[in-house]
């Protein structure tokens, strides 16, 4: 126990720290937004390190903060919080204060490591009013979705206390569904505006969509240029809500070929119905996770709020475990992606070349470490797309 305290208090203090140097940045770039505006002359090698560096603190900070939240003293005080509320309404109550309170606390950590260094690269333009109220929406829909889950989570673990884990993996299957129902139709346009692409890149994209069945797939334009300077494409949802989306910083700046190459390639997610595969696989992850988290869970004599808060904390860091087959497994589906593509176009070159323009406007790295690309990378390395393209050519 008194280990368990030692690590929960060191952990609490350097993550308060962290903060606290953050929340000081932060300070700064909120008094001097123009000057923060700036756009330094980074290149891509400087701005991927400072990404992987942040992206390694970010996996250590989260996983340790929600350990040491749902085990330490903060998480026993907003138990007690929630505590004269009827039992049904303490696990909601609970994960909706512990998931505002942790935006909260993270906004200056988002403000720094987020809003500044993608302006200090010149890679953005919006503003911190802006980039702020889109904090704010998020924060509001994660604190409603956190809630939700809880309190399905402590009905199922009340109701079937030995075998909640294969009940709530089977509930998780439908609330992947419609999450991918829910997110693109009602989410994203939120954050963004969406409208039907017209005119002759228009009329070229369905002619190629057509060819595999799916002319009557919705072809978006989306102002991403509002967020980001960066270039993008990508499919949501799933059946009816299947939606293919260019970024304007993608139509503006790519050629029609190369634009081709990428919906060509956004298609075969589209075709091979990957959507139904990744929901299949994070099923699959859920139910390993679940199972595991029952056989370490200690807190069967727990207070039922406190319980869910540290079955959620050990399914966090039990995530971090399987990311890399997650992320190998996503990275086989890009592969696959481009193959179709590749076989749609027949156009290796303008492939390649749109993969070089990728490169350039969005500052990233041709190769990236081998121990990143393991843990975190969810695609292929640009350099080994772009060489497998010019072999093909």
């Amino acid at each position: 126990m008194k280990l368990r305290t030692l690590v929960i208090g060191l952990a609490t203090g350097a993550i308060a720290g962290y903060a606290a140097i953050r929340t000081i940045e932060a300070l700064g770039v909120a008094r001097n937004e123009p000057r923060a505006l700036a756009h330094a002359n980074g290149n891509a090698s400087t701005y991927g390190r400072t990404r992987r560096t942040l992206a390694v603190s970010d996996v250590i900070r989260s996983t340790a903060a929600g350990l040491a939240f749902a085990y330490g003293p903060l998480g026993t005080t907003a138990a007690r919080v929630v505590s004269p509320l009827p039992r049904w309404a303490r696990p909601p109550a609970f994960a909706a204060l512990a998931s505002v309170a942790g935006a909260v606390a993270e906004l200056p950590v988002s403000i720094a490591e987020g809003f500044r260094i993608e302006h200090r690269y010149g890679l953005s333009e919006q503003s911190l009013k802006s980039y702020t109220g889109d904090w704010a929406k998020s924060t509001a829909i994660e604190a409603v979705v956190t809630a939700l889950l809880a309190a399905l989570a402590a009905t199922l673990v009340r109701r079937f206390p030995r075998s909640w884990p294969f009940v709530a993996t089977a509930a998780a299957f439908p609330l992947y569904v419609l999450a991918n129902v829910i997110v693109p139709v009602y989410i994203l346009p939120l954050f963004n505006t969406f409208e039907r692409l017209e005119g002759p890149l228009e009329v070229r994209l369905r002619a190629l969509a057509s060819r595999f069945g799916v002319g009557d797939a919705e072809i978006l334009r989306m102002d991403m240029s509002r967020q980001t300077r960066k270039a993008n494409a990508f499919v949501a949802g799933i059946a009816r809500t299947h939606r293919i989306v260019l970024g304007d910083t993608l139509i503006d700046n790519f050629s029609p070929d190369e634009i081709e190459f990428v919906i060509a390639h956004e298609l075969g997610h589209y075709v091979t119905r990957d959507t139904w595969r990744l929901i299949v696989a994070a099923e699959v992850a859920t139910g390993l996770l679940l199972a595991a988290v029952a056989l370490v869970d200690r807190s069967a004599d727990e207070e039922e709020t406190l319980r869910i808060a540290r079955i959620a904390a050990l399914l966090g860091a039990g995530t971090q475990i399987l990311r890399p087959a997650l992320a190998g497994f996503s990275r086989s589906r890009e592969w696959a992606a481009d193959r179709f593509a590749l076989a749609a176009t027949n156009d290796a070159q303008a492939g390649a070349a749109a993969f070089r323009r990728l490169r350039d406007q969005n500052l990233a790295e041709e190769d990236v470490p081998g121990w990143y690309e393991f843990f975190f990378g969810t695609h292929p390395s640009l350099g080994k797309r772009i060489a497998e393209l010019e072999t093909a050519s």
